[in-house]
């Protein structure tokens, strides 16, 4: 399946970012790359058994709006763990939720926030077990 958004890795781990364009999708993950994240994937994903690949003639481009296009390394494939929409903003204390399609965990992101890629991070931490919460979107 291909899916509109883009992908950021971390020891061998994905997260999706998913929203419309405009929405930040391509700035949160120069963002995160300047955190130690991974480039995967951005503007489309190539989604097969939970693995994230780009689409062949994506490999490796970032698109950096206002600068233009970017050909950087990438690392693929990578597990998919986490879904970051980017279209709600979530609440204070989110409920757990799931992407319908991919059935991972799904959190609600603002991607103008200046901590959002350490959100990100968080909660991918949080997916994957490393980091335990006591309320909202991976309280058990």
């Amino acid at each position: 399946m291909q899916i509109h958004g883009s992908c950021a890795g971390r020891d061998g781990t994905g997260v999706l970012l998913i929203g419309p364009p405009g929405s930040g999708k391509s700035d949160l993950l120069l963002r995160l790359l300047s955190r130690g994240f991974d480039l995967v994937a951005d503007d489309r994903v190539e989604i097969e058994s939970g693995m994230a690949i780009p689409p062949a003639a994506l490999a490796g481009l970032l698109e950096v709006r206002g600068l233009g296009i970017f050909r950087l390394p990438f690392r693929a494939p990578v597990r998919l763990a986490l879904v970051a929409d980017l279209t709600v903003l979530p609440p204070r204390l989110p409920e757990p939720a799931r992407h319908a399609a991919l059935g991972l965990p799904m959190v609600g992101i603002d991607a103008a926030a200046a901590s959002a890629p350490e959100r990100v991070a968080l909660a991918l931490d949080c997916a994957l077990g490393r980091v335990a919460q006591l309320a909202g979107a991976f309280a058990a």
